[in-house]
């Protein structure tokens, strides 16, 4: 049977949906930069989902080429998440008002057999295969990043993206009743009714990122999908969203 991530680690990709407490080890991700609405058609955030989509079956798939890389093992290609943080007047209060004004780096895990001369061979395969995505990948716009999020808080939200609100400042709340402080960076505000203040540098925040398995010194808003959009209708879909925490 194929190695599942997610039933491996229950802890962190089914919690309840009632907030709880986790300190997140350090893993390994195939990460994309960008900013501008998700929902775009061929916008952005499309692209870099192809990219990270392209790369992570790819490394999967290499069990049925004439290479695999070293400690090869089957498995269940985890599932996308992302980070965000919004510019000036991405939130209204209540909701996300203006998505182009949003920023994100979107995430898939990758097993820890995936070393950075993994990375660049299979991204070498990927652009001989997609030639399409060769400019991408030669670009650098593809990254692989390793680091731990640490002390964090969390909760399962069931039902439409543009319903997360209420989820989060439960969240919000659960955090303030532990004697905690979300420990999100000046910009990197989440969907809980701040209007960001500062604008950040999405390049520079990805090759943060790359903490060589520490805590980074920028935690932002995190959200991992559980459920295709494509395919479940939005009541039942499934999003963990994660926020850092510190003592105050």
């Amino acid at each position: 049977m194929a190695y599942d991530f997610k039933r491996e680690f229950r802890d962190l990709y089914q919690p309840k949906t009632t907030p709880s407490l986790v300190d997140v080890p350090a893993m390994t991700f195939a990460a994309v930069a960008g900013t501008g609405d998700p929902n775009e058609e061929g916008g952005a955030y499309s692209r870099a989902l192809e990219l990270l989509y392209a790369f992570s079956y790819a490394v999967k798939m290499s069990k049925k080429g004439t290479w695999q890389p070293a400690g090869y093992f089957d498995y269940v290609v985890p599932p996308l998440e992302g980070l965000w943080w919004g510019g000036k007047g991405a939130f209204d209060g209540a909701s996300i008002a203006d998505k182009s004004a949003l920023s994100w780096i979107s995430l898939i895990r990758q097993p820890d057999f995936v070393t950075p001369e993994v990375f660049s061979r299979v991204c070498e395969m990927v652009a001989a295969k997609k030639p399409a995505l060769a400019g991408a990948l030669s670009s650098g716009a593809l990254r692989l990043v390793r680091f731990a999020e640490g002390p964090c808080a969390q909760v399962m939200h069931i039902g439409p993206y543009d319903d997360e609100p209420p989820t989060v400042a439960a969240l919000a709340a659960f955090i303030v009743e532990n004697g905690l402080v979300t420990d999100i960076a000046e910009g990197g505000e989440s969907p809980e009714g701040h209007a960001a203040t500062r604008a950040f540098d999405a390049e520079a925040l990805l090759a943060a990122l790359d903490a060589d398995g520490a805590v980074p010194s920028v935690r932002p808003h995190h959200e991992l999908y559980l459920g295709d959009p494509r395919k479940s209708c939005p009541e039942k879909l499934k999003t963990v969203i994660r926020h850092p925490v510190r003592r105050r």
